[in-house]
């Protein structure tokens, strides 16, 4: 008795797939990030990435201006063979064009967060930094879990422009109190209740 094949992967093309590839091959696994031409797929999370990012938007949502919008796992184009997909992304109002968009441009993104995952931590403390301030997003957070009590670390950077390098701007625990890229105030303790 021979088994049955439950699922076909696709092959790569030779050159590695494209932004378009991402957004048009059928069946991808949701999440599915491109890095450098290759399809990247998301391993299964645990609570705390969930309840992480929960925490965020609905911080962030609290004291959003009118003219950005918070957007939760969204694939963000960099180029014709980058498209990451942010934990949450901080937007332009104007970039948003409908409720079936699948995408966004990196030019529309403010803020990129990513929550560090034991299968991604290589990717969202080297690799999707690096490619978010190469493409000029300004703002940059990795949230990580804390010691003991396994509330959000969060760690805030700002681009420098001259030379496309995050630059560390503060670590936050307790409350997450900021400034810019507008007026935020997150209790990183409310984790506790969601």
């Amino acid at each position: 008795m021979s088994a049955e094949i439950s699922h076909r992967w696709p092959m790569p093309p030779r050159e590695g797939y494209t932004v378009d590839d991402l957004l048009t091959l059928p069946d991808l696994p949701p999440h599915t990030e491109l890095i450098d031409g290759s399809l990247v797929f998301v391993s299964p999370q645990c609570c705390f990435h969930s309840i992480a990012i929960d925490l965020l938007v609905q911080g962030l949502r609290g004291t959003v201006p009118h003219v950005l919008r918070v957007i939760r796992q969204m694939t963000v184009v960099i180029d014709k063979r980058n498209g990451p997909e942010p934990d949450v992304s901080v937007v332009r109002s104007a970039a948003v064009r409908s409720r079936e968009q699948t995408h966004f441009q990196v030019r529309d993104v403010l803020l990129a967060i990513e929550v560090v995952s034991p299968d991604s931590e290589a990717r969202d403390t080297d690799t999707k930094p690096h490619k978010y301030a190469g493409a000029g997003i300004r703002y940059f957070w990795r949230v990580e879990m804390g010691g003991t009590d396994e509330r959000p670390v969060v760690h805030v950077f700002e681009l420098d422009k001259e030379s496309r390098v995050y630059e560390p701007s503060g670590i936050f625990r307790d409350r997450l109190k900021l400034a810019v890229p507008f007026d935020i105030d997150i209790d990183l303790a409310e984790i506790d209740n969601l």
